[in-house]
Parts: C-alpha cells; sequence; structure tokens
C-alpha cells in the first residue's frame, strides 16, 4: 500500500497494490499543468485509488476532451489525471507519493514537444508521442 497528499496535505489518498513503471510525459500540456520540464505519472487503477480526504478539496479541469486533470483546489498540487481513452485508470503524479516506491521511470513520451531547454539522456527509450 502506498499513501499520498498535496502540497497542503488536505488531499491525502492511498493506493493499494503494486505499482506500474513511472511515465514521463513531456507534452506541451504536462509541461503547463506541473510548472516544470515534464511530468512522471504511474497508471494506477481507479478501483486500486482510495481518497482518504479532501474530497472537498478537488477540483478538475478538463485540458482537452474528454481527459480531466485532477488537483487541490486549496494548494493547487496535481493530483491525477483520467481520460474517456483509457477507462477506469488514473495517472497518480509521482511526485505526490510518500516514502520510497519501488517503481522507476520506463520511458519518455511525446519528446518531440519536449522543451528545448531540457535534455534527455538518461538512456531511456524515447517516443516523439504517446505510448505506442
Amino acid at each position: 500500500m502506498y499513501q499520498g497528499s498535496c502540497l497542503c496535505g488536505a488531499v491525502s489518498f492511498r493506493i493499494q497494490g503494486e505499482l506500474a513503471a513511472i511515465q514521463i510525459c513531456h507534452c506541451s500540456q504536462c509541461r503547463k499543468a506541473q510548472g516544470v520540464a515534464f511530468a512522471s505519472n504511474i497508471p494506477v487503477a481507479q478501483s486500486a485509488f482510495e481518497l482518504l480526504g479532501g474530497s472537498d478539496q478537488l477540483r478538475a479541469f478538463e485540458s482537452s476532451p474528454g481527459k480531466q486533470r485532477v488537483f487541490c483546489g486549496n494548494c493547487g498540487s496535481p493530483i491525477y489525471s483520467h481520460t474517456d481513452k483509457l477507462p477506469g485508470v488514473l495517472r497518480i503524479r509521482a511526485g505526490t507519493l510518500e516514502g520510497e516506491l519501488p517503481s522507476r521511470p520506463e520511458a519518455h513520451y511525446h519528446v518531440a514537444s519536449k522543451a528545448n531547454w531540457w535534455n534527455v539522456s538518461d538512456g531511456l527509450p524515447c517516443f516523439p508521442g504517446g505510448k505506442p
């Protein structure tokens, strides 16, 4: 079991089961939503996600048709996103999880639109678009 929270602690959650590999996304929407060069996402079955507190603080923004980005309305921390294209899957922001994680990045996605000021040099596979 893994626990996580937003910056202010108003939103807290836990995930039951093993964590998948971390997906690094360089698309322009993730950069804007996170305020950094990329987003680090872990896909999790919605059934494995349990909100422990802060449901009244959760806000959602539809960043593209059918895609919701969910964040804390108090501190602004991104918590997860979900899309109609992958029903039943949440993409948890890895930085919200507490403690040591066994998961490691698997690849870089959407590198065709990555920030020109960020070099990808860790040897992981790079894909110009989404996960093939």
